[in-house]
């Protein structure tokens, strides 16, 4: 109904609807007017569902169009099924002569989406007889979806979670730091999906609710999910042909997300339709963790959050291809690439539709290098690092800070691939404290350039950029603060020892993003903290006693409402965001009398800005 309002109305000149329901518009009203006027009709995903009855149906019902089909998966002869109508295989027999081709291979190549890291991991071991070897791929469901088998996957997708999708490394996101990346686990089926959220479950159960990955899982009814062509089902809000079990697990599921997020969704259609739209708005937020998923989101849906695929799935041709770019959307320097773990051997699966939809050569550009050839480039960089640059010492003149930025760009680059192999962690040649003392430089160079330049945005040296957003990956937090604290409690230490630690604790609050700000406030507390203290109640009670008196002070130099004032900043901590814009700084002043020496509001409002904005940075994260 809302598709034929559209369409009757005069003013609609771009209408954006799905074949289902264009195909239920031309039936219901046979001869409607629309069809006699001259339309454009652009398919995106082109390869799927055209050409069945519904696009022959649509086709048949305009009388003066053209027809246009995009999609990054065409079905060519090579690869059509040998099923349907002879003479509507293929897209080129379905939308006629290809206008123009941008492959995936053009696409990595102009920076436009992200190549591929692709791990095969093994989760079932073959008979004795074969005690070298292990099974990368058993056709029997059954024995795939084996409890103990699961479980394995499972524990695997837990140990390694937060190094796939870099949850110990913060960016920015719709102006708020989030914590790493989040990820979708492709399942074979209903029941293998029902399963892995049942085993994710249980597997977390034990931990506190800040521990656990938020995780939920989405299905719907459809005829085959698995399809023979490597066509993956359409997405659909069907739940209707869904059998009893089927859909009380789902609701089941449902109703843990429904606790998590206070939201009041099922699997009704119209509810259903809505926990989708809900679900994906979260997933590119940021505040979902990992999708369970069968076919939907595999295909169409883009959030450039999402950096991690997880595959227990037969997944080949179109559907493999689609199914892995819902990872290598671009985001930010952080993201370079798209993270495929494949628990099923798709090597050559994966080859093949890299070489159909891209050509033959594609390999080394769609698909990362080994760890190897990374480590190689790595290790020169660090080295030629070491050999012109000492650590902590500042370049002396600008050719050599750019050098210096330059070579510490280079490795950032590398090092943000590397972190991901897990072989890199016991080879890394470059020390945790060389590290933060050549960080410590880098931003000493940032911080004498940004005065230059808008803070949230990267600096220039020359013609050499700041990689800020990685440097922030290479965080230092409070806790390791607090632990070097703790340990300059302990008796019986020596001078040097007692130094060292300080020295220590020194080298991380400057090599810090976030911490350079505060660290004189680290240091007062440092300085305050005898054997008795109670490191962690005690840094609470100095940061809060801390932050009230420097807004107090605030308060009193701005002669700003107190009462507004308290409620503006407990509101942006709570929140995690200071806003400040519209009317919110003019009603925290002061009567002014434009007349009276320094009674510019507009001066004044600019003033409060940088102070409230500066004493929010300083304390922010802190608690």
């Amino acid at each position: 109904s809302a598709l034929k309002k559209q369409l009757e109305d005069k003013e609609s000149r771009i209408i954006v609807t799905t074949i289902q329901k264009l195909s239920i518009f031309i039936n219901k009203y046979k001869k409607h007017e629309i069809t006699k006027q001259r339309v454009v009709l652009i398919f995106d995903e082109c390869h799927r569902s055209q050409f069945g009855d519904m696009h022959q149906a649509i086709r048949s019902a305009f009388s003066n169009y053209n027809l246009f089909g995009f999609t990054g998966t065409p079905i060519f002869a090579a690869n059509a099924s040998s099923g349907g109508k002879p003479l509507m295989r293929t897209t080129e027999q379905a939308f006629g002569e290809k206008l123009h081709t941008y492959t995936i291979v053009d696409a990595i190549r102009d920076k436009n989406v992200l190549p591929f890291r692709v791990d095969y991991v093994n989760t079932i071991k073959a008979p004795e007889s074969l005690i070298d070897k292990q099974v990368r791929s058993i056709d029997t469901e059954k024995a795939l979806l084996a409890p103990e088998r699961i479980r394995k996957v499972v524990g695997y997708v837990l140990q390694h979670f937060d190094q796939k999708t870099r949850r110990n490394e913060t960016y920015s996101l719709n102006d708020k730091r989030v914590s790493g990346f989040n990820a979708l686990f492709a399942a074979q089926s209903i029941e293998a999906a029902k399963a892995y959220y049942l085993a994710f479950k249980e597997a977390q159960s034990s931990l506190p609710d800040a521990q656990r990955l938020k995780i939920a899982t989405i299905f719907s009814y459809a005829p085959n999910e698995e399809d023979p062509d490597g066509l993956l089902a359409e997405e659909a809000f069907e739940t209707e042909g869904l059998d009893k079990t089927a859909r009380d697990f789902l609701d089941l599921a449902i109703a843990d997300y429904n606790k998590t997020f206070s939201t009041n969704w099922d699997t009704s259609s119209k509810e259903f339709e809505s926990y989708y739209k809900d679900l994906a708005k979260r997933l590119k937020e940021r505040e979902v963790d990992l999708v369970i998923v069968v076919n939907m989101f595999l295909t169409g849906f883009d959030a450039t959050t999402l950096n991690t695929l997880w595959v227990d799935k037969n997944l080949r041709q179109h559907g493999l291809l689609q199914a892995f770019s819902r990872t290598n959307r671009i985001l930010n320097s952080v993201k370079t690439y798209g993270n495929i773990v494949c628990f099923r051997d798709l090597e050559k699966q994966t080859t093949e539709a890299i070489s159909l939809f891209g050509n033959k050569e594609a390999g080394g550009i769609v698909l990362l290098k080994s760890f190897g050839e990374y480590f190689t480039d790595y290790e020169s960089v660090v080295k030629e690092l070491q050999a012109q640059f000492k650590p902590g010492e500042l370049p002396v003149g600008e050719e050599a800070q750019k050098a210096f930025v330059a070579l510490y760009n280079s490795m950032l680059k590398l090092r943000n691939v590397l972190v991901s192999f897990d072989d890199f962690v016991d080879q890394d040649s470059i020390s945790a404290g060389e590290l933060q003392d050549y960080q410590s430089t880098y931003l000493r160079i940032y911080d004498s350039r940004k005065v230059l330049f808008d803070a949230d945005k990267e600096s220039i040296l020359g013609d050499v950029l700041f990689e800020i957003e990685l440097v922030k990956q290479i965080e230092i937090n409070v806790d390791y603060i607090l632990l070097l604290v703790r340990s300059l409690q302990e008796k019986n230490l020596g001078e040097s020892q007692d130094k060292e630690i300080r020295v220590a604790i020194e080298r991380a609050v400057d090599s810090s993003v976030s911490l350079r700000s505060k660290k004189d406030l680290i240091q007062k507390f440092v300085e305050s903290v005898t054997i008795e203290t109670n490191v962690e109640s005690y840094w609470q009670r100095f940061v809060a006693e801390q932050k009230a008196i420097e807004l107090e002070q605030i308060i009193e130099e701005e002669n700003l409402d107190p009462p507004l004032a308290h409620v503006l900043v407990d509101q942006a901590f709570k929140t995690g965001d200071l806003k400040l814009e519209g009317t919110s700084i003019t009603r925290l002043l002061p009567p002014v009398n434009r007349f009276a020496p320094g009674g510019d509001l507009g001066v004044q409002k600019e003033r409060v800005f940088e102070k409230l904005s500066r004493f929010f940075e300083r304390f922010h994260l802190l608690g």
